[in-house]
């Protein structure tokens, strides 16, 4: 094998941590995600699809990773390449706890496509549509 046909270990290494992280965010493992942001890894990684650490840890509900994502300088309302912002995925699933959290850090209930506020009148959401008033 060739120098150019080896495979770059580096570039399939930050791959597989990326991967890694963003299956962190999802899982609500911050131990994990708190060890490579302190080592340098940016709060603001995103997976192919624009889905940002904050909107992994947003859709599924883990409050206190979305909190300290946030702290170290995630984008709250980041939105992923469909326009769907965190506050919007937190509300479609229900998660107060985690919309307080980004409404706290200046989420809008009016960005995206839907926004969180049109997610939470289309899915009868009251409890969420209290929140942004």
């Amino acid at each position: 094998m060739t120098e150019q046909e080896a495979p770059d270990s580096s570039a399939d290494a930050a791959i597989a941590l990326a991967h890694r992280l963003l299956d962190a965010a999802r899982e609500g493992d911050g131990a994990t995600l708190r060890k490579y942001l302190d080592a340098g890894v940016p709060a603001t990684l995103t997976n192919a699809a624009g889905d940002s650490l904050v909107m992994l840890a947003a859709y599924n509900g883990h409050a206190s990773v979305v909190e300290d994502l946030l702290a170290r300088g995630a984008d709250a309302e980041a939105p992923n390449d469909r326009g769907q912002t965190p506050l919007a995925g937190a509300v479609f699933k229900g998660y107060a706890d985690v919309a307080k959290a980004l409404l706290s850090a200046g989420a809008s209930p009016d960005a995206g496509t839907p926004s969180a506020r049109d997610a939470a009148a289309m899915f009868g959401r009251t409890d969420m549509l209290k929140l942004f008033s």
